[in-house]
């Protein structure tokens, strides 16, 4: 397995663009690359005939459907090789939040939105719940979403920070944010997904860490895809419990990567589906 360089703030970003030959060009894997993720097929439902779906009868690699929920999150750097992540430098800030404290206060927001709404707040509570049980431990979870929360506010929204965390073209523009976990070999990675005009992109909310010699170094874990790269997206949910909701993105290039653990699923789906639909002359 090739690791990372020993300076993260000299690692590259993830490939942005692709001529049209190498759109269709499946480029060449490490002996150690394994494709997202490593569940038994049997235990993951194939999406709805009424869903966007894409025939992969000609993909390189088998899928092998997404990790499971339960799996501890992952902490160390996975041992893929693929040409759409990266790692990106540790800046120096840390939040500490009282474990107990943040619990109560995800909870309590639950609460006022099941008052509001009910139907849906049921739903998105489930979807809550199921995205906190996917981390190391519930408390845990529930503290790193805050923590996100109190980033987000401190620099200034989401649109900020996904121009200072990949490169963005001027006219870019930030669609959708969804808090997510990507799953890996390693185990499933908190963070956000980031749909925008031109690409869809993931980072963890947490650095990773690897091994540079008999040094341990940490980066964030990086995913970006223009949206021309984008082959497929596709819903799917686990057989033994339907609660368990994943998203299957699939390169044109023929890469996977799966996505779980979302709050809001439905909207998800129907967002990341629409950069794949024809465009409508007027």
């Amino acid at each position: 397995m090739s690791r990372p360089a020993s300076d993260p703030n000299n690692i590259p970003e993830a490939k942005q663009s692709t001529t049209s030959s190498d759109s269709t060009r499946v480029p060449p894997l490490s002996s150690d690359y394994a494709p997202y993720p490593k569940l038994d097929p049997k235990d993951v439902a194939p999406p709805p005939e009424n869903w966007t779906n894409v025939s992969m009868g000609s993909q390189s690699q088998p899928n092998q459907g997404p990790a499971t929920f339960s799996g501890s999150a992952a902490t160390t750097m996975p041992a893929e090789s693929n040409p759409y992540v990266s790692p990106a430098p540790v800046r120096s800030s840390s939040v500490k939040t009282d474990k107990m404290g943040a619990v109560k206060e995800v909870l309590g927001k639950l609460g006022k939105k099941a008052a509001e709404d009910t139907k849906k707040a049921k739903e998105i509570a489930g979807n809550m719940w199921q995205h906190l049980k996917t981390g190391p431990s519930f408390a845990d979870a529930a503290v790193g979403r805050i923590a996100q929360g109190t980033k987000v506010l401190a620099e200034g929204g989401y649109d900020k920070i996904f121009r200072t965390t990949f490169e963005t073209a001027p006219e870019e523009q930030l669609l959708k944010t969804y808090a997510c976990y990507l799953s890996t070999s390693a185990g499933p990675v908190m963070g956000v997904l980031y749909l925008s005009s031109q690409k869809l992109a993931f980072c963890s909310d947490n650095p990773l860490s690897y091994q540079v010699g008999a040094q341990t170094q940490w980066s964030y874990y990086k995913v970006a895809i223009p949206l021309h790269q984008l082959r497929a997206v596709n819903p799917s949910t686990s057989k033994a419990n339907p609660a368990e909701k994943y998203i299957q993105i699939i390169s044109v290039d023929n890469h996977e990567f799966w996505f779980m653990g979302f709050v809001h699923y439905d909207s998800a789906v129907k967002n990341l589906q629409r950069p794949l639909q024809p465009a409508r002359s007027s």
